[in-house]
């Protein structure tokens, strides 16, 4: 009887030491994880442009002072008159492609120096010749501070020209500029087209 009691002891005391080592491995147990996380964070796209020029004075020269958008210029044969249209793109603006329709009533009685010839020198292509259309050739890349593009310096009269010419003239010289992002297109023309529609109807 008391080995009976000793084995059913020895067994007592066994499977409490099992139970003591499998909660033990239990308590151990862990499992292996990971865990990665992709942030997107998207910001919006911006190009931003002004076209001003210096104010002049009554002889068509050029003062100091604040950028105006309009000038008034009273011409005669033979004369010259500063006139600088400059774009101004704003600093951090993207990548863009500049253009500009010249409305230019005076081209029958320009000098040597004409709007065309100074525009073809700072680098503008004319991209439709019929109403005035010209892309800037080259990309304005982003920027941390402004960039400026000038179209052209001075109005010329030819000296040939008469009076009576000179009255007969109407119209203002009227300038607008266009800016168009780089992104999703090819080219200037491509860019003018998908944006405009057609280069006749900006």
């Amino acid at each position: 009887m008391k080995t009976k009691k000793k084995i059913l002891m020895a067994l007592a005391i066994a499977c409490c030491a099992i139970l003591l080592v499998v909660g033990s491995v239990a308590a151990t147990v862990a499992y292996l994880t990971d865990k990665d996380v992709v942030t997107n964070t998207f910001t919006v796209g911006n190009v931003a442009i002004t076209l001003d020029e210096a104010p002049v004075d009554a002889q068509g020269k050029a003062t100091t002072g604040d950028r105006v958008k309009e000038n008034e210029y009273h011409l005669v044969p033979n004369g010259t008159y500063d006139k600088d249209p400059t774009i101004t793109v704003a600093a951090n603006s993207d990548e863009c492609y500049l253009f500009v329709k010249v409305v230019n009533p005076l081209a029958a009685v320009e000098g040597a120096t004409t709007i065309a010839g100074q525009l073809d020198a700072k680098g503008w292509d004319v991209l439709d010749a019929e109403n005035g259309i010209y892309a800037y050739e080259a990309k304005v890349a982003k920027s941390t501070t402004v960039t400026k593009v000038v179209l052209f310096e001075k109005v010329t009269i030819g000296e040939k020209v008469t009076n009576e010419e000179l009255a007969e003239l109407t119209g203002d010289i009227v300038i607008t500029a266009y800016a168009v992002q780089t992104a999703g297109f090819d080219t200037a023309a491509e860019a003018w087209n998908e944006t405009f529609g057609a280069p006749a109807n900006p």
